[in-house]
């Protein structure tokens, strides 16, 4: 229509349409980034789920959101009010009454007016003793009336939410049969349930008698089982946040409301309840705050809102083994939190998802895990880094794109390039100069002459990574440089160097060789001990499968030994200073590999005498080399050491 006049702003009607989808790698790498950091996989995958991509709508900004409704639920009002009623309203019978009986002067006034004044201080005793009570006052007896059909209507309502005009229904005599009929037929189907009998039909039959009381329209017993229990517990979650007098107080006035039948049918129907859901927090009482007097039924709607709040704030957890998003219910999320909240939880269950059906994640017992599409990805990424360094260095370029990189001369040459260690093909060189600049003495050499001799690579290398996973590792910092560097160096063998065998070993008080998904997820050993020797016999053990390979031991530690393998039976024995039989039992092993050849090389994290002095020993015995690298070239150093030991030295 000509003449229309539109105004534009910010979306607000939940997360934006327009919106990107999640990048499920972006998240990947996330993950990653954490990890090669030095934190933990599991943490770093529950991280994601918890910041939400980008830092934005994650599980913790719902949970805070939560906890934030639960504060303001609990300072909603006084739990008391419905007493509180009672005792207005009584004080306005008696007050009523007694107006009443002063304008009489026969004997009966009298003798009422002395019932009226002995009458006790507790409200439900009063009540109580006034049941049989022949009221003078019209509006005393109404007033009286409202206590009894107030309290029970707001306990039915509360319990049975399809009992229409709950106050007006439950007063009528017929009305009242009608549930206590309801309640006994519901306590015998419950029975049945519990005993493990069918009851399909009988909750048909149950359902056409009884639906009107419960528009939920549950599909089956356990369904009505749970409605039912929810309110039940939320009953009883009332009861124990009052005081002793006010639980006794309102006890009793619960009891005078409903009367015998009802209240025996509702007793039993709370037991079986009990006995079918004792999951629930049926012993849970609140310390609910407030200015306001809540009636039962106001009480018993923050109560259970708490109740809502509080099994939502288990489910945004996640801290339970094999928890899942799909356990967070979006409907109570919604209910409690907004529809922009439940779009939140859907799109993390989406993130989830898509990682899980793209391959980027795997769930096991323990929860989500990286999968090995992932681990290589994060992999790379390390390796991309220490190239990125040794690229930066004056070491130059180390992708290895030549023909060969050391070992038997093939009588072949090629164009030099920037980083190699190749040897120069003198002759070559020399002819290439004098073709380009003529013969003349002296031979001008420029760089495009030189040619360097290809070689024949061996044909494959037998290398032990021995990594120190001592709880100093992470306490010094040191935990992030070594998984990368272990990460770095599996990717670089797997891609590059597949004819190449790798055994990464993780050694604390004991030693165990790691998978890179073990790598990946691997936490400190928080038992004291540096077992060195058994890392070495693993090693040594690696080795020997490969015989035909160059062997290589590269170790990464920032401590000297202190623990060893008794020989007796094999238990690890930890002592600090280290023992002689510790230096002894690790110096054996360094012997063995010696004798087979390897070359040993150590990489020293720290700068503690003791471990100096022990890392250069071994270093002299094994003809190895001992390097002190910062944690940032840790990387770097590791991997150029492998690259320059599997040319072979033997």
């Amino acid at each position: 229509m000509a003449g229309n006049r539109f105004r534009y702003g910010q979306w607000r009607g939940g997360p934006d349409p327009l919106a990107p989808p999640y990048d499920v790698r972006a998240a990947v790498d996330a993950v990653g980034a954490e990890v090669l950091a030095g934190g933990s996989l599991r943490e770093a995958l529950r991280d994601l789920l918890r910041r939400g991509l980008h830092g934005r709508n994650g599980l913790d900004d719902l949970a805070a959101r939560a906890r934030r409704l639960r504060r303001e639920a609990l300072r909603r009002g006084d739990l008391d009010g419905a007493v509180t009623r009672a005792r207005a309203l009584l004080d306005q019978a008696l007050a009523a009454e007694r107006d009443e009986l002063r304008g009489r002067t026969d004997e009966a006034a009298r003798f009422a007016e002395a019932v009226l004044d002995n009458l006790p201080r507790s409200t439900a005793r009063a009540v109580q003793e006034l049941s049989g009570y022949e009221w003078a006052s019209a509006e005393a007896r109404q007033a009286y009336q409202q206590i009894l059909d107030g309290l029970r209507g707001d306990v039915l309502e509360q319990r049975f939410v399809g009992l229409r005009d709950a106050t007006r229904a439950a007063a009528d005599p017929a009305v009242q049969r009608q549930l206590a009929e309801m309640m006994r037929d519901l306590n015998d189907l419950l029975a049945r349930h519990a005993r493990s009998e069918d009851t399909t039909d009988a909750f048909a039959e149950f359902m056409r008698r009884h639906g009107e009381f419960f528009p939920e329209r549950p599909k089956d017993v356990d369904e009505l089982v749970d409605v039912l229990a929810r309110r039940a517990a939320v009953g009883e979650r009332l009861m124990r946040s009052l005081s002793d007098r006010q639980r006794e107080e309102l006890a009793g006035l619960m009891r005078q409301s409903l009367g015998g039948r009802l209240a025996g049918e509702l007793a039993a129907l709370d037991a079986n309840l009990r006995a079918l859901r004792p999951d629930l927090n049926w012993n849970r009482g609140e310390r609910v705050r407030g200015e306001q007097p809540l009636g039962y039924g106001e009480a018993a709607d923050a109560l259970g809102e708490i109740a809502e709040l509080d099994e939502l704030l288990d489910a945004l957890d996640q801290d339970q083994p094999g928890a899942t998003l799909d356990d967070v219910d979006v409907d109570a999320v919604s209910r409690t939190l907004g529809r922009d909240a439940a779009d939140g939880v859907r799109r993390l269950r989406e993130l989830e998802r898509e990682l899980r059906r793209q391959g980027w994640v795997t769930r096991d017992s323990d929860g989500l895990t990286l999968s090995p599409k992932a681990l290589r990805r994060l992999a790379g990424t390390a390796l991309r880094r220490v190239f990125a360094d040794l690229t930066a260095g004056p070491r130059g370029q180390h992708d290895l794109r030549s023909a060969g990189a050391a070992g038997e001369v093939s009588g072949a040459s090629r164009p030099w390039e920037y980083g190699d260690e190749q040897p120069l093909d003198v002759v070559r060189t020399l002819s290439r100069a004098v073709r380009r600049a003529g013969p003349a003495v002296p031979v001008q050499l420029a760089p495009a002459d030189f040619e360097v001799v290809e070689t024949e690579r061996r044909a494959s290398a037998a290398v032990a990574l021995c990594v120190d996973l001592s709880y100093s590792m992470i306490s010094q910092g040191r935990w992030g440089p070594m998984k990368q560097t272990a990460l770095a160096l599996s990717h670089l063998m797997a891609t590059r160097f597949p004819q190449d065998a790798l055994q990464i070993v993780g050694f604390g008080r004991e030693a165990a060789p790691l998978t890179r998904a073990e790598l990946a997820a691997v936490e400190p050993d928080l038992q004291q001990g540096t077992n060195l020797q058994h890392a070495l016999r693993l090693a040594g053990r690696h080795l020997r499968r490969h015989p035909g390979a160059e062997p290589v031991v590269l170790v990464v530690t920032d401590g000297e030994p202190t623990a060893h393998l008794d020989p007796d039976d094999g238990v690890a024995y930890f002592n600090w200073p280290p023992l002689p039989a510790t230096i002894e039992a690790t110096i054996r092993e360094v012997d063995r590999l010696t004798r087979a050849g390897a070359t040993l090389n150590l990489f020293m994290l720290g700068d503690d005498p003791g471990l100096c002095r022990f890392v250069d020993a071994v270093a002299r015995r094994s003809r190895g080399r001992m390097f002190t690298p910062d944690l940032d070239d840790l990387g770097e150093y590791v991997v150029s050491d492998y690259l320059r030991a599997r040319r072979g030295r033997r």
